[in-house]
């Protein structure tokens, strides 16, 4: 599980990228759930917990960018 200090560390095209897979991994998670194969049930909680600190970031930037943006305008 990632830090958010390390997210910090990535691009916004990184994070895009971990967020998509982060996704896709629940998806798989999910499916092995309703069939009963998921060993590990802890995953899905910590996986939860990284898509919400890459998403958080991934807003934080986004509003940055946005008062910047509106700083130069003004």
């Amino acid at each position: 599980m990632r830090r958010a200090d390390e997210i910090r560390q990535m691009t916004d095209a990184e994070i895009a990228q971990a967020i998509q897979e982060a996704k896709q991994e629940m998806f798989n998670l999910r499916i092995q759930w309703k069939m009963g194969q998921l060993e590990d049930y802890t995953r899905i909680r910590q996986l939860k917990r990284e898509i919400a600190r890459l998403l958080t970031i991934q807003h934080e930037r986004r509003l940055a960018a946005k008062l910047v943006q509106e700083d130069a305008d003004a």
